[in-house]
């Protein structure tokens, strides 16, 4: 509706996690090259947390799209998790191309083993994703668990990927579930843009999209810095927030969006300050090796190489596909 009137080429605030329009600070660097290196160092069991909105969906289609660009990686992708154990094991094994249907739980988990131990003697890569982390119950977790017990003397046959909000970090604290939180290798936690970082992401969306160095200016500075105060910096909001001024922007045939818009977006989305607020980091990662930290800022190098080059092109790049890759 607004494109042709702010002379873009495609809708820049869509609220879909898309590839595309990844917005690389320090933080989601450090969490993407984290995530990377756990599934190809074979570590096992690696967290990701982050507040609703910061961006964890994102990252893992990143994510998702380096590993279809190898043959030597299959994974499972699971984001539905109100499931019991064994409806859980079933959704894994049938996302692996395995025969769920009608099985009972030994007979799951007994060719899940075969499957993973199958390829791990061929070399390849076998990964669970589990997006939404947090909604697992504790008997699913344990059942996680249990999967990475295959191993050889020197790595994890199933490399797993638990992603959620910080409750996810409440649950694995829990005394029940210490068993699990011993075998994280590596943990990363996103946080909020600050303003400095919530300027760079609205005008990289913009230019993205397709917008004239001159048309980042439909957002200006000040008109920015109430964005920021409205969203905190989470870039879900702030998406929501530009989406809605542009159209309210473009309805008044405004060339720039105005801070008086932007309140009023936020009045009427009904944003309250008070819903979310930034939180501490952690602390630092587990280190890694000067090898593995090489490999995984040339992968990133290589990921922001293909954005830009389709960036360039003016199309998007190739979608990822919720499903197993299998080899």
């Amino acid at each position: 509706m607004y494109k042709s009137f702010y002379n873009l080429k495609r809708s820049p605030f869509e609220l879909t996690p898309d590839p595309f329009f990844l917005f690389p600070t320090p933080r989601h660097n450090e969490a993407l090259a984290t995530l990377y290196h756990g599934v190809r160092g074979h570590k096992g069991f690696v967290v990701l947390t982050g507040e609703v909105g910061t961006g964890k969906t994102l990252l893992l289609r990143c994510l998702l799209q380096l590993l279809r660009q190898s043959n030597d990686v299959a994974y499972a992708y699971v984001f539905n998790n109100r499931l019991s154990p064994v409806e859980f094991l079933q959704y894994i094994a049938s996302d692996f191309g395995l025969p769920a249907s009608g099985r009972n739980k030994s007979e799951i988990l007994f060719d899940l083993s075969k499957y993973v131990i199958a390829r791990g003697s061929r070399k390849l890569t076998t990964v669970l994703v589990v997006d939404e982390a947090h909604h697992l119950s504790g008997e699913v977790l344990e059942e996680i668990r249990l999967l990475t017990n295959l191993e050889t003397t020197q790595e994890k046959l199933l490399q797993v990927l638990l992603v959620g909000q910080p409750e996810l970090n409440d649950k694995l604290d829990s005394a029940e579930l210490r068993q699990l939180k011993q075998r994280i290798a590596h943990r990363s936690q996103l946080a909020p843009l600050d303003l400095n970082e919530t300027r760079g992401y609205i005008e990289r969306r913009l230019h993205l999209a397709g917008a004239s160095p001159n048309g980042c200016l439909v957002f200006p500075p000040d008109t920015i810095a109430v964005v920021y105060r409205h969203s905190r910096g989470v870039p879900r909001l702030i998406n929501t927030l530009c989406e809605n001024a542009l159209i309210t922007a473009y309805a008044r045939q405004n060339r720039s969006v105005t801070p008086e818009i932007i309140e009023g977006v936020a009045a009427d989305l009904r944003l309250n300050l008070d819903v979310v607020a930034p939180y501490p980091r952690e602390g630092p990662p587990a280190e890694l090796n000067e090898i593995d930290v090489r490999r995984a800022a040339k992968t990133l190098l290589d990921l922001y190489a293909y954005l830009s080059r389709a960036s360039r092109d003016g199309e998007s790049p190739t979608p990822v596909t919720i499903q197993s890759q299998q080899t």
